[in-house]
């Protein structure tokens, strides 16, 4: 009996979830019936999420044991997310500029979607500068960190408390033995959650396109399409050619990931893999120690494809309204990005959120957003899946930055790879 891969499942779930949203577009009974299979899902990832990354890093700091070392590791990463997305930011500028999505578009024709809840979060947010992100980098109260979910300070906490297990030396031994167990039954448990994954998308999916139907990107299809585009180039361009400099063939990564990237296209939410890519670049070579730090704080600081996005919908809403931007203000907008984009981490809806407190610093209207947020889930699950690639790019590189990238392990697990592939293409012909 034939046995379909997780990757064809989640495809199949993603398929089915269109076909159903088109024929009920509109009803609202659907709609209703379809949103707890997702729900299920995302919640059921949301349970394992902090367990994992908490574990893992613990895990990861205490077999790493030196401040210093974890101190200069976590700058390399830093500084290789700035320089990642701010390349990032021009590269969507740069795309606007040339294809200009925005122009000649007859707004009238364009359907309008309440934003009033991303306006309150940004007015929520609109004092939160960097120094407030770097205070609040340190949590006051970790168990309230642990409730609401925030990563920042969770995966601050994490690294202090494994430092402190390491240099407590034998007696922090049955404290890291704990924390192992506690990663190995989480990934056992992740294993477990992803059979539901094509359920999940199905309903997530089906949802989406019940609510808002097919029809709804025809308007906006100049936008939908250079979005697309742009990421794919700089994926395949500007992520290849990085990826290239340090030895890393890209199309490697692609093979590694093709459940995940489906998944995280499909439900346009890069929570949903985080477990299995810390899993699976562990297994391609590079040390849990920097594993298990670059890929969760690459999620509040390394969205590639969420901050090309931002440069480029702006710039796609000044155009819709007729208003040039000089290259000193775009200039200013791609400054303005690289605050605002960091600044306002884990903030649900960071992409209109960190538009929302863009715009105006460039005279751009904010009512242009209304025209787009009814697409936005389909353009977020292309940049979903961009920065899933990104941060995968970004933990080999740091492995290698710091000389302790395992080729051998890598190679190996690629050969595993294409071993199991061929043996299903056997089992299926």
């Amino acid at each position: 009996m034939r046995r379909i891969s997780l990757a064809w499942q989640i495809f199949i779930g993603l398929i089915l979830g269109i076909i159903i949203g088109g024929v009920f577009h509109g009803n609202d009974t659907v709609s209703n019936i379809l949103q707890p299979f997702g729900d299920i899902f995302l919640r059921l990832i949301k349970m394992i999420v902090i367990p994992i990354v908490v574990s893992s890093l613990i895990v990861g700091v205490a077999g790493a044991g030196d401040i210093k070392q974890v101190g200069k590791l976590g700058f390399k990463t830093l500084i290789y997310f700035e320089i990642v997305t701010t390349i990032a930011i021009v590269v969507g500028l740069l795309a606007a500029n040339i294809v200009h999505p925005g122009t000649g578009i007859d707004m009238s024709s364009l359907t309008k979607t309440d934003i009033h809840s991303y306006v309150q979060t940004t007015k929520e947010t609109s004092e939160h500068g960097i120094i407030d992100t770097i205070l609040n980098i340190v949590p006051t109260n970790l168990f309230e960190s642990l409730s609401q979910g925030n990563m920042l300070p969770i995966i601050f906490f994490s690294v202090v408390f494994g430092i402190g297990v390491a240099a407590i030396g034998e007696k922090g031994k049955p404290v890291l033995h704990f924390f192992q167990g506690v990663s190995e039954a989480m990934f056992y448990v992740t294993n477990l959650v992803m059979k539901v994954a094509p359920i999940g998308v199905f309903g997530l999916i089906g949802v989406t396109v019940t609510q808002f139907g097919l029809k709804s990107l025809i308007p906006l299809s100049k936008l939908v399409l250079t979005v697309y585009g742009t990421i794919i180039f700089f994926i395949v361009v500007v992520l290849g050619l990085i990826a290239w400099i340090f030895r890393v063939n890209i199309f490697h990564i692609f093979k590694i990931l093709k459940d995940e990237l489906i998944l995280a296209y499909s439900t346009a939410s890069s929570e949903t893999v985080l477990p299995k890519l810390m899993q699976k670049m562990e297994k391609f070579g590079c040390p849990k120690s920097i594993t298990t730090l670059v890929i969760p704080t690459g999620y509040s600081f390394n969205l590639d494809g969420s901050t090309l996005y931002q440069s480029l919908a702006a710039l796609f809403i000044a155009q819709m309204y007729g208003i040039h931007l000089s290259i000193s203000a775009q200039i200013s907008l791609v400054l303005v990005l690289m605050v605002t984009s960091k600044g306002i981490a884990g903030v649900p809806g960071v992409s209109f959120v960190v538009l929302l407190a863009t715009l105006g610093s460039v005279g751009i209207p904010l009512e242009g957003l209304a025209f787009i947020a009814g697409i936005d889930r389909i353009l977020d699950m292309a940049r979903t899946a961009c920065n899933v690639i990104g941060n995968s790019l970004a933990t080999i590189i740091v492995s290698k930055w710091e000389g302790k990238y395992d080729k051998a392990k890598g190679e190996a697990y690629l050969a595993e790879i294409s071993g199991e592939r061929d043996a299903q293409y056997a089992t299926e012909s």
